[in-house]
């Protein structure tokens, strides 16, 4: 996974974006709040990627802020909402903006974006209410998951999403609140004892 880019700004043409990291070009997609703040051509620049790979391609975007990222891969997560989209929801509002949106239940500001329609922003604001710490700032900030996170690990471990939504979920009912690592922790702990009791 390619979890960030820092060199050479090559090529700047909003969405794409070219960055030569010791000789080697990536391409990359950004939101126009990345591109508009980046400096000029020539110049040094560091981005936060997601790496997407499909059948018939590998596609990198590229972020300025972690906020920016955070809120795209929780985008991507909603039904019907690919990457393309997920960038023109960043494109047309910061993620403060699109947090606030959420939060009022506005559909009527969220449809003003391109490509959003009336029941694609009913989705958004019922599938991002549990995605979002409303209450963290005034403008609601993207919270990140303890139980998401460790799933994907699980799954980047090489567990099924069904498996890894059982495991935290029972990792979770050990006891109260836990961060990631913890309830990875105990998540591939109960793993090993229930191979260990198949074993014996």
């Amino acid at each position: 996974m390619i979890g960030s880019l820092t060199g050479i700004l090559a090529a700047k043409h909003p969405p794409h974006l070219t960055v030569d990291c010791n000789g080697v070009g990536y391409e990359v997609e950004a939101p126009m709040s990345t591109c508009f703040a980046l400096p000029a051509v020539g110049a040094r620049v560091t981005l936060l990627t997601h790496l997407v790979v499909r059948e018939d391609a590998q596609l990198l975007y590229g972020f300025g802020t972690e906020a920016e990222r955070r809120l795209f891969r929780a985008l991507i997560k909603v039904n019907g909402v690919g990457p393309k989209l997920a960038l023109t929801v960043l494109s047309g509002a910061s993620a403060e903006d699109f947090a606030r949106c959420i939060r009022d239940g506005d559909a009527a500001q969220l449809t003003r974006l391109p490509g959003i329609g009336k029941k694609t922003a009913e989705r958004l604001i019922v599938e991002m209410r549990d995605r979002l710490d409303l209450d963290a700032a005034p403008g609601g900030a993207l919270s990140t998951d303890p139980g998401d996170e460790a799933q994907a690990a699980l799954v980047a471990l090489g567990y099924k999403p069904n498996d890894a939504v059982a495991m935290v979920r029972e990792a979770q009912r050990d006891g109260g609140e836990a961060g990631t690592e913890d309830l990875l922790r105990r998540a591939l702990s109960r793993a090993l004892h229930r191979r260990s009791d198949r074993k014996g």
